[in-house]
């Protein structure tokens, strides 16, 4: 059966990787997008709202993609979930975890499918990481994710919201690797959010988690090409790293030869089989993260930042 799916929400990461998976995978049919920003222009019905998007798709739908900022994705999920279609979530799933439990509830209640795709979670380097920490004494985990936020997410203002998550939007992908990969919990024991004075959510990030020697940073402000590090060093000496957003893995200084599917597809690939199966996949893990260091992380105004 071809899965007829509708994107909601068409920006950088709709067009980029949402449209190119989704027609490479035969299991799918894009049917119809809705975004407020305007017809996309991709040969498939328009809607301006997610409403008219149900009502004048009705019964010619399967599933959907939520490809909007967070703070939109809980109602929206909602309403497709009781209109009886599978949902896609994009990363992170919702602003809160309340909304997150709520939606789980409702696609386990009405039998449809409810996915949170981390999209980092499907990296190259993943699988083999997991493979060689599994059940290590883990001695070190240093997280580092810089990059520029001017490249990233140009003029994107909602980042910058409450419920935006600012530099956790692209952190958040550290700690879905790290939540997958590591063979223990992590729980926040302190933080420290530096917020610019003329911003509501953060431009920086360190986490400290609990044990000795387990640490995040996370920066935006950073102009030399992006950090995206993991390195974990365990009790009895082996060093896991990966690189490039978990593009690379390095075991013991040696680079791993990884084949390169494509988080994207490898996200559709998911979804297809967990729609046939009519089950749901939601992993909060890296979400409770963020909202512990929110908890309780120190808050730093640091000067205006204007993009």
């Amino acid at each position: 059966m071809t899965i007829r799916i509708a994107i909601v929400g068409y920006g950088k990461i709709a067009r980029d990787e949402h449209v190119p998976a989704i027609a490479a995978d035969p299991r799918f049919a894009l049917a119809a997008v809705a975004s407020r920003s305007g017809d996309p222009g991709i040969g498939v019905p328009w809607f301006a709202t997610p409403d008219a998007l149900f009502s004048g798709m009705a019964g010619k739908l399967d599933a959907v993609a939520l490809c909007t900022p967070p703070i939109a994705r809980h109602a929206i999920a909602r309403d497709a979930l009781g209109a009886g279609l599978h949902v896609l979530l994009e990363k992170p799933p919702t602003a809160t975890l309340g909304e997150i439990a709520h939606l789980r509830g409702l696609a386990e209640q009405r039998g449809h499918t409810l996915y949170a795709a981390w999209h980092s979670q499907h990296a190259a380097a993943v699988p083999g990481a997991a493979e060689a920490l599994a059940g290590a004494d883990i001695a070190r985990l240093d997280i580092s994710w810089r990059e520029d936020v001017r490249k990233w997410h140009p003029g994107q203002q909602w980042i910058w919201e409450a419920g935006g998550f600012g530099v956790f939007d692209p952190g958040i992908n550290a700690l879905s690797i790290a939540t997958r990969i590591l063979p223990i919990p992590l729980f926040v024991r302190e933080a420290r959010l530096l917020v610019p004075a003329n911003k509501q959510a953060p431009i920086a990030a360190t986490i400290d988690f609990a044990g000795k020697d387990m640490r995040a940073g996370m920066d935006w402000r950073y102009t030399d090409g992006e950090q995206w590090t993991i390195r974990v060093e365990t009790k009895s000496g082996g060093v896991v790293e990966l690189r490039d957003g978990g593009a690379r893995l390095l075991i013991n200084g040696v680079e791993q030869a990884l084949a390169q599917r494509g988080e994207y597809p490898s996200i559709y690939d998911r979804f297809a089989s967990l729609v046939a199966g009519k089950t749901s996949e939601v992993d909060s893990e890296p979400l409770r993260i963020v909202a512990d260091a929110f908890l309780v992380g120190h808050r730093e105004t640091v000067e205006s930042f204007c993009d």
